[in-house]
């Protein structure tokens, strides 16, 4: 049988891709994925390569890309004139946002050690010296 033929429901397509059916309404929303249209029978056929498709979003997605940066790369999947270079600039640009966010959560750490550090654990959360520097804003995230 050719593969192009073969056509899945809603349900059938997220069951292959290993997702929900909301996580499939929702791709198709945000335009990742064509809505098929209706049949008479008032069902969605999807082709089968949707679930192909379904799993490189969630692949992507599981390496931090967003669904803006998502919707790109499926783009030059299929552009005329792009090039592997350009997805590698893509991916670098994602390589250094991940660089500013671990360097973000190093600086978070480190308040937080501060803060840890200034509270001995003893006696009621009222008085707690961790709760109170958060509550007054002394310690720096930024340093």
């Amino acid at each position: 049988m050719d593969r192009a033929a073969i056509k899945l429901t809603i349900g059938e397509l997220a069951r292959a891709a290993g997702v929900g059916v909301e996580t499939v309404r929702f791709y198709e929303r945000r335009r990742l994925l064509a809505v098929p249209p209706r049949r008479r029978s008032g069902y969605r056929l999807y082709p089968e390569d949707a679930v192909a498709r379904v799993r490189f979003i969630r692949s992507a997605k599981d390496l931090g890309f967003t669904l803006s940066e998502i919707a790109e790369l499926l783009e030059l999947r299929v552009t005329p004139g792009r090039t592997c270079a350009d997805v590698r600039t893509l991916a670098r640009a994602k390589i250094a946002a991940v660089e500013a966010k671990l360097a973000e959560l190093a600086q978070i750490k480190g308040a937080l050690e501060t803060l840890v550090k200034s509270c001995q654990g003893r006696g009621p959360s009222a008085d707690c010296p961790l709760l109170d520097a958060i509550a007054e804003k002394t310690i720096d995230a930024n340093r």
